[in-house]
């Protein structure tokens, strides 16, 4: 391994459009599954200006059977996807949890997929696809993760927290992070740099209103990140790009599984390809 070396993760709030569309994945697997412990379900979702689609394949007892929905199941899946958007956050003119457009496209699980799934001979359970799997561990800190990928985590939690609780209400629910630590050997030395992109409210990009956000970020990095390793020399990119009024599925098209490496170990391991949302257990990949 390199003695002495720059490594550098990132991570997106709960209202980055790819993190919208695997929270509404993940909720319609819970949906399907508090109904039928045995669901099969591979639901994946787009996000963008006042639009919200699924599409994938699904299989519930009592929920989705031959090819028929159960009465009330279509409406109690859009109040799910609707429900889900309000907990973020977005009440905006491009994207309102009340108003956007719903499509629902889930459709029965291929016959030819589920007989690789079905329990049957000496087997508990099957798979209905291959994979390949990474699991990794870092001493770096208390959670085991990467120290880049925990940092960059921590500070976009904390401000979602602040949002929430209207601490910082200037906030909106768009941002990302990304956190470079110099290495000497396996261990952290020093931040050499922080990236932070956060959708505001409008007018925080000039003049006071805009010194107070950086202000607060800066605020939250030094909460976030331990102070032996912050010095003079930490170099600052908050909202680097200037405005960021327009933000969310509004500002970016939103995909489920395409921030595979945000949710795992942040590029300090390898990763197989395969996405976590939206799928129940036996949907490895």
């Amino acid at each position: 391994m390199r003695s002495n070396y720059l490594f550098t993760s990132e991570s997106v709030s709960e209202g980055h459009p790819d993190k919208v569309a695997d929270q509404i994945s993940d909720a319609i697997v819970d949906l399907f599954l508090s109904k039928d412990p045995e669901a099969r379900i591979a639901c994946e979702t787009l996000t963008t200006t006042q639009l919200v689609v699924l599409a994938g394949e699904i299989r519930c007892k009592g929920v989705y059977e031959d090819g028929q929905w159960a009465p009330g199941a279509e409406e109690e899946i859009e109040r799910t996807v609707r429900e889900t958007v309000k907990r973020i956050g977005y009440e905006q003119e491009g994207f309102h949890w009340e108003s956007f457009r719903f499509e629902n496209n889930l459709h029965a699980q291929s016959a030819h997929i589920a007989q690789g799934v079905d329990a049957s001979g000496n087997k508990d359970e099957g798979a209905g696809d291959q994979g390949i799997m990474f699991g990794y561990a870092a001493n770096d800190t208390p959670d085991l993760m990467p120290a880049t990928l925990y940092y960059s985590h921590k500070i976009l939690e904390t401000m979602a927290a602040d949002r929430h609780s209207k601490a910082a209400p200037f906030l909106e629910p768009d941002a990302k992070s990304q956190v470079t630590l110099r290495y000497e050997g396996s261990t952290p030395v020093a931040c050499t740099a922080v990236v932070v992109s956060t959708q505001h409210a409008k007018g925080y990009d000039q003049g006071e209103k805009e010194a107070e956000l950086k202000a607060y970020v800066k605020d939250v990095v030094a909460k976030v990140i331990p102070a032996e390793l912050l010095s003079d020399e930490t170099v600052y990119h908050i909202n680097p790009t200037g405005s960021f009024e327009i933000g969310g599925p509004d500002g970016d098209a939103g995909l489920t599984g395409r921030k595979i490496i945000v949710d795992t170990y942040g590029g300090a391991s390898p990763h197989g390809g395969g996405a976590f949302s939206g799928k129940d257990p036996t949907k490895v990949d």
